[in-house]
């Protein structure tokens, strides 16, 4: 974030901000004095809607397209095993993206977030356990689960705000590997390392959720809100300052600014996101068991993250396509044993290579060629 940004973002009136017209007579002058009120909005051109209109490109009504048009042009297998849970699990990365490439805060919790989604999911719902699950309707165990989940993800979040780096990161592991523990050795709630399964994606209306196509649809609705919902709030005055605590906590502090507040909403936020990634994936798989929440899986969330690009949104989702095609179509070259060691070889020259991750690599390249060293005739050019 540069320093013209960050003055454009503070100096910038709010939107919706109340404009007050104060009229004075003085002695030079009777033109109306303009002032704003800063504890109001005011209602003109800069509103939230059409500072969110401005950001849309013709890139991504061309993704937008692309999106819809995909199932009729892909199979059943790359619409539902491949997109959509590229979908899902790009939800739970992008909710570590928002953490660490915005907030500075690396999070290895967040898959035990959607995994505490998923188990409240077959707890309040239906499922193969009768005697535990209550049988709830699908939408209020939804609205119970996420709520659960974005407290739960508040409070590791209490608990690892007020440490940096290293110690961030093994506080949140702990955390992780402690739910995966009492989730396989706890029958009464979780059912132990036998989970829950027959947890099937609602029917609403005449859409059955089920369907490959309808569960697609029902995944991309949910990546491209919480896309533009990113999107819009790095920019707004929350976002700004996050990264401004990202970048030096102590001098936001001095600022004026409730550092450890910030983060508590940061932690919160990404905990909608991968409250919302752990339900679709708990529907896509039909089942959820301590497996699913193991150490692997904490690991895979910060893989694909660091993979698609941790410095934008879209990110998130290009690393989980990258995963997941990796994880069907590798073990056709290598051993189903060695899949690990192929994800971490492909994880090390990509970092070695492109810091920045996939989308890191694609600008450097973008850059390159765009460049007028990349013209021959600039070269020569540049010569003379």
């Amino acid at each position: 974030m540069s320093a013209a940004q960050w003055r454009r973002a503070m100096n910038t009136p709010s939107p919706g901000a109340r404009v007050s017209v104060v009229t004075q007579a003085p002695a030079q002058t009777s033109k109306p004095v303009v002032s704003y009120a800063s504890s109001a909005y005011a209602v003109d051109k800069n509103t939230w809607w059409s500072r969110a209109w401005s950001n849309v490109r013709w890139r991504h009504v061309l993704v937008i397209i692309a999106l819809l048009l995909y199932p009729v042009v892909a199979s059943p297998f790359f619409t539902y095993q491949i997109a959509a849970q590229s979908m899902a699990l790009g939800l739970i990365a992008l909710s570590l993206t928002f953490l660490g490439g915005y907030g500075g805060m690396v999070s290895l919790s967040q898959m035990t977030v959607a995994g505490v989604s998923g188990y409240l999911i077959a707890i309040f719902g239906t499922s193969s356990m009768g005697a535990i699950s209550l049988g709830w309707p699908w939408w209020l165990a939804v609205v119970f689960s996420v709520l659960i989940s974005m407290v739960f993800a508040t409070l590791v979040g209490w608990l690892s705000v007020r440490t940096e780096g290293i110690h961030t990161i093994m506080i949140t592991l702990a955390i992780g590997v402690a739910f995966f523990y009492l989730t396989q050795q706890n029958y009464a709630l979780f059912n132990g390392f036998q989970g829950f399964s027959k947890i099937s994606a609602p029917t609403v209306g005449e859409v059955d959720f089920t369907d490959p196509v309808a569960f697609y649809f029902l995944s991309v609705g949910c990546a491209l809100i919480a896309y533009w919902s990113v999107k819009y709030l790095v920019r707004a005055p929350f976002g700004m300052a996050l990264q401004g605590i990202r970048d030096n906590p102590r001098r936001m502090n001095s600022l004026g600014f409730n550092v450890t507040a910030h983060r508590l909403a940061a932690h919160a936020f990404a905990g909608l996101l991968a409250s919302v990634g752990g339900i679709l994936l708990i529907w896509y798989n039909n089942r959820i068991s301590p497996g699913s929440i193991n150490t692997g899986a904490l690991i895979n969330i910060l893989v694909i993250a660091v993979l698609g690009g941790m410095k934008h949104p879209i990110g998130a989702f290009i690393g989980a396509m990258a995963f997941v095609l990796l994880q069907n179509f590798a073990i056709d070259l290598v051993d189903r044993q060695r899949f690990n060691l192929v994800i971490g070889g492909v994880f090390l020259l990509i970092v070695f290579f492109s810091p920045d991750g996939l989308l890191g690599l694609w600008q450097k390249l973008r850059a390159r060629w765009s460049s007028p060293s990349a013209d021959p005739r600039a070269r020569e050019s540049r010569r003379v």
